[in-house]
């Protein structure tokens, strides 16, 4: 089975926060289990594929940049962004079928927008999706705090499908590129 990692708009700015914005919920964690999983995806030859966003830091400078302790493997390919969906405007739908890939992992941030949007895009564009339940982060708004927000699309995302393809939700500990879809159809 072909598989990608995809980590979105893990950037220096958006991960630690600016003058404006506070730094996500539990940041070293979600540091922590991103450089886990690119571990765990080197080790099964899977590719792994960063997205960024051009409105972070106006697209420009450190806080642009893939966050410095996120261990980033020479293979990767980096696709940038200017709308929240990482499909959008962007060449990486033509780049996953072009692998023939079948099952994304997805990591990253803000939960509620880039994360959200990903996992229901992929499930309708062909693709089985694993998102981290501990590797995607966000930070508080004015009704839910951020650790409720990731607790909330962890539910909801878990088991979310589009008929022939779906999400779950698994924590990196887990052994993330042996999928178990099959094992709810």
């Amino acid at each position: 089975m072909n598989q990608v990692l995809l980590i979105i708009d893990a950037q220096n700015e958006l991960i630690d926060g600016d003058q404006e914005e506070s730094a996500v919920f539990k940041k070293e964690q979600l540091i922590r289990n991103i450089n886990l999983v690119v571990g765990k995806a080197s080790e099964s030859n899977v590719p792994v594929v960063f997205i960024r966003d051009l409105d972070v830091a106006e697209g420009k400078g450190r806080g642009f940049l893939i966050h410095d302790d996120i261990n980033i493997p020479m293979e990767a390919k980096i696709i940038d962004k200017t709308a929240t969906n990482s499909f959008h405007g962007t060449g990486l739908l033509n780049h996953l079928q072009s692998q023939e890939i079948e099952h994304v992992v997805i990591m990253g941030c803000a939960t509620q927008h880039c994360i959200d949007s990903a996992v229901r895009t992929a499930t309708i564009s062909g693709f089985d999706v694993t998102l981290v339940a501990d590797g995607h982060s966000t930070t508080d708004n004015k009704v839910l705090t951020a650790e409720q927000i990731i607790k909330h699309h962890n539910e909801t995302l878990h088991g979310h499908n589009n008929i022939e393809h779906f999400s779950i939700v698994r924590n990196a500990e887990e052994d993330l590129f042996h999928p178990t879809h099959d094992s709810y159809r």
